[in-house]
Parts: structure tokens; C-alpha cells; sequence
């Protein structure tokens, strides 16, 4: 084997699982951390009284640290604890911020040995720094979607339980015990800031901040103008779940005339990578030109480049949002 390779591989996996292992500490004696505080909160409790606290809604996720109040200074960060907390990833922003720096630190510190060339130790920090962000954008996105197509039969069973006769409390309530996941956990955690004192209003503009969809500003809309101005809330809100639905019905029919550019965005992706292995695999001196000669480097760091770009650009063209 190429000693460069191995260089190379053995100086990835030094920093990644390093940086790994430091996270996996890090969280550990934040786990135990926050578990001693929760229980000495509890102690408290049980020796004064049996009064909550309003400021313990607040502190369910413990103390921020230094490197979060710095964090919470800059909007993209902002964006991806947002990111984090949408798909209940159980990471901190402190973790998300050294697996990022490890990762891209790892990939670009063992493309430069391998290949000595600037450009491609540059391209494979930027890919190894993404792989976090891909991670948690891809578990958020998965999670808002569950939630958007589960929407309407949580409606439904507000709408049942107001007609039964019950609050629009007990609906939501209704909804976090027996509503499909994850639309219970959001509807749960806004009937318990309401049993803990939080106003009706504040719990309602929290679920839309947790859940930036189109359907909970809607529904939240209505609830508050209907608390409002009074009307028939049953009607209102099987009128939005049927929206909802037709909504779904338009999405899965785009989906299905998209198809083709979808596909061909994948196979313009795939293809060069698959007709390279192949050629590397038939006539590997051939291929090895574009790794070693200073021209055939830049070649390789413009298509790739321009690869992504492409890639990137289709998916822009056949996302159409409704």
C-alpha cells in the first residue's frame, strides 16, 4: 500500500475520532451535570414547597454555557440550534461546532497529505466541516415533514373534542396523549407551559417558533382570532384540515412530474464518479494524471466544483414550494 495513503488515513482518523471522543466526553459531563442540578431542584422542592417555579419552563435545557452565549451572538448559529431543536437531535451546539471543526479539520489535514495541493485539501475540509450540518439538516427536514402530513388528523381531533363538548385545552391535551408522533411532543409541550403558568398566546407563538411550518402559522392564526372575535372553531379548523389535505394531494402530484429532473440530477451526480472508478480500475495510470500533474489537479477541483453547482442547481429547479 501507498505509504502517502496510509499517511493520509491515519492522520483523518487521529483527528476525527479524537475530536469524537472529546464530544462524547464533553456530553457525558454535561449529562451528569444537568441530572445533579435537576435533582437538586427537585430536593429543594420536597424540603419548601410543593410551588413550581414559572422560571423552571424556561431552564428545561440547563444553563448556557460560555461557548453557547458566544454562539447565540451569530444568526447562522442561531439557524442551526433552531436546526438542532426541530430534529430533537440530542446534541448541544458546543457538540455540533466541534464535530464540524474536527470533521473538516481531519478531511482537509489528510487530503494534504496525501496530495500536497491546496485546492483539493480545501474542497474535502468544506465536505468533512458539512457533514454535521447535512446530518441534522436532513433529521430536521424528516421531522417537519412527519409533522406537516400528520397535521390534519390532530386538527381532526381537536375539532372531535370541541364538538364533544370539551376546551380547546383539553383537544390539545387530547392530541399529546393519543396524536401520532412527532405532532403529540409539540402539542404536549404546549399544554404543559399552559399547566405551568405560561399564557395561552406565548404557548401558541412557542409552538410556532418550534415548528415553522405553513399549517401551524395557520392554525395558530385561527385559534387566536377566533379566541378573538368568537365564531364556530369546529367549522374553522375541518375547513383547514381539508386544505391541508388538497395541499398534500397538489406536493405528490409535482412530485411525480418533477420526477424526471430529480432523476437526472442524480444520474449527472453519479455518473462521473462511476465512469472514474471504472476507468481507475481498467487503465489506473491514466487516471492517476489527474492526481499528480499540477494541470490535473485544478481539472479535478474544477469538476468538482462545478459538479456540486450542477447538482445544487437542479434540485433548485424542481423544489416548487406551495
Amino acid at each position: 500500500m501507498d505509504p502517502t495513503l496510509v499517511t493520509a488515513t491515519a492522520v483523518f482518523f487521529a483527528v476525527s475520532l479524537g475530536t469524537v471522543s472529546l464530544v462524547l466526553v464533553g456530553e457525558w459531563l454535561r449529562e451528569r451535570t444537568r441530572a445533579r442540578r435537576v435533582m437538586q431542584e427537585l430536593r429543594a422542592f420536597a424540603r419548601e414547597s410543593l410551588d413550581v417555579d414559572p422560571e423552571i419552563v424556561k431552564r428545561d435545557r440547563g444553563e448556557p454555557s460560555p461557548l453557547e452565549l458566544m454562539f447565540a451572538r451569530v444568526p447562522q448559529l442561531r439557524d442551526v440550534a433552531h436546526l438542532l431543536e426541530r430534529g430533537k437531535t440530542k446534541w448541544s451546539i458546543t457538540t455540533f461546532f466541534f464535530l464540524t471543526v474536527g470533521l473538516g479539520v481531519g478531511s482537509g489535514l489528510g487530503m494534504y497529505s496525501l496530495y500536497r495541493f491546496l485546492p483539493t485539501a480545501l474542497i474535502a475540509a468544506a465536505i468533512g466541516a458539512a457533514i454535521p450540518f447535512v446530518i441534522v439538516k436532513r433529521r430536521a427536514t424528516l421531522r417537519m415533514g412527519r409533522f406537516e402530513e400528520r397535521m390534519p388528523d390532530a386538527i381532526d381531533l381537536i375539532g372531535r373534542a370541541i364538538r364533544a363538548g370539551h376546551p380547546l385545552s383539553a383537544g390539545i391535551k387530547m392530541v399529546g396523549d393519543e396524536g401520532p408522533p412527532p405532532v403529540n411532543e409539540e402539542f404536549a409541550r404546549m399544554f404543559e407551559e399552559q399547566r405551568f403558568g405560561l399564557a395561552f398566546d406565548d404557548s401558541m407563538f412557542g409552538l410556532v417558533d418550534r415548528v415553522p411550518l405553513v399549517d401551524v402559522r395557520i392554525f395558530a392564526t385561527a385559534i387566536l382570532v377566533q379566541r378573538e372575535v368568537g365564531g364556530n372553531l369546529a367549522e374553522i379548523l375541518d375547513n383547514l384540515a381539508y386544505v391541508i389535505r388538497e395541499r398534500f394531494k397538489i406536493r405528490r402530484q409535482l412530485r411525480v412530474i418533477t420526477a424526471q429532473g430529480r432523476m437526472s440530477g442524480y444520474v449527472l451526480a453519479v455518473m462521473p464518479v462511476a465512469v472514474g472508478g471504472a476507468i481507475f480500475l481498467l487503465n489506473r495510470s491514466y487516471v492517476m494524471l489527474l492526481f499528480t500533474h499540477p494541470i490535473g489537479k485544478l481539472m479535478l477541483v474544477a469538476a468538482i466544483m462545478l459538479q456540486m453547482m450542477g447538482y445544487f442547481w437542479i434540485r433548485r429547479i424542481v423544489d416548487i414550494d406551495i
